[in-house]
C-alpha cells in the first residue's frame, strides 16, 4: 500500500458477462436466490455465524448455491460492521494475500468502500503484497461475491476488505491465520470466503 492509500474504484468488470449489469435484473435476480434458500435451517446449537464458503461461478450456475450461503449473513447483518472477502487468483502466480490498491468497487447495485485503515494496518505487517486495479479487475473471484453483499447490506454503513490468495507455504498460511485471528473473534466482522467448489463430476 503506498504512502498516499487507496485511490479510485475498481470497476464491476464481469458485470453483463458473468452476470447481468442491469441494476434492477440483477436485484430481482438476487431476490429470487435468496427466496428459495430462505427455509435454509438454523439451529440453535450452531451459534453467530462468523463467516461462510461461497462459489463464485457466473450467477446462472453458482447462484442459487451461494444465495444457501449468504442467508448467514442475513442472520447476523445488523451487527456486521466488516466484511472480508478472501478469494484465490486464478491469473496471476504468487506467493501472498494481497490487499486492494483501490478505494471502492464498484456493483450494479451501488459501490462499496474498502476500510483502509485495517488495509493500512495488514499492509504494515509486512506480511501481505498488493494487487494491482488491472490485476484486480482480471479476477473474478472476489468480484462475485459482491452483489450478494451489497443487495444484503444495502442501507446499512459496513466496510470490505477484499483480499487476493496466492500460492501460499502452510507456515505462511499460519501465519496469516494469526494476523487475521483477532477480527475473527470479533462480532462486528463477517468473512466471506470464495472457492471454486468443484469443476468435475455431476
Amino acid at each position: 500500500m503506498s504512502g498516499k492509500g487507496l485511490r479510485g474504484a475498481r470497476r464491476a468488470a464481469h458485470a453483463g458477462s458473468w452476470y447481468t449489469s442491469s441494476n434492477a435484473e440483477l436485484d430481482a435476480q438476487l431476490q429470487e436466490f435468496l427466496n428459495d434458500a430462505d427455509s435454509a435451517p438454523l439451529s440453535e446449537d450452531q451459534g453467530t455465524p462468523r463467516a461462510i464458503i461461497c462459489p463464485h461461478a457466473g450467477f446462472s450456475y453458482s447462484g442459487p448455491t451461494a444465495a444457501w450461503s449468504f442467508q448467514q449473513l442475513a442472520v447476523v447483518r445488523d451487527r456486521v460492521k466488516r466484511i472480508f472477502i478472501l478469494g484465490p487468483s486464478h491469473h496471476v502466480a504468487f506467493r501472498s494475500i494481497a490487499l486492494p490498491s483501490v478505494a471502492e468497487y464498484e456493483t450494479p447495485l451501488g459501490n462499496l468502500t474498502v476500510d483502509q485503515q485495517v488495509v493500512k494496518s495488514l499492509a504494515e505487517t509486512g506480511e501481505f503484497s498488493e494487487m494491482s486495479r488491472e490485476v484486480d479487475e482480471e479476477e473474478h473471484s472476489i468480484e462475485m461475491q459482491l452483489p450478494f453483499i451489497a443487495k444484503l447490506m444495502k442501507g446499512r454503513e459496513f466496510t470490505i476488505v477484499p483480499m487476493m490468495v496466492g500460492s501460499i507455504k502452510p507456515e505462511q498460511a499460519s501465519s496469516f491465520a494469526e494476523l487475521l485471528g483477532p477480527f475473527f473473534g470479533e462480532d462486528e466482522n463477517f468473512f466471506v470466503i470464495s472457492s471454486d467448489f468443484c469443476h468435475w463430476g455431476r
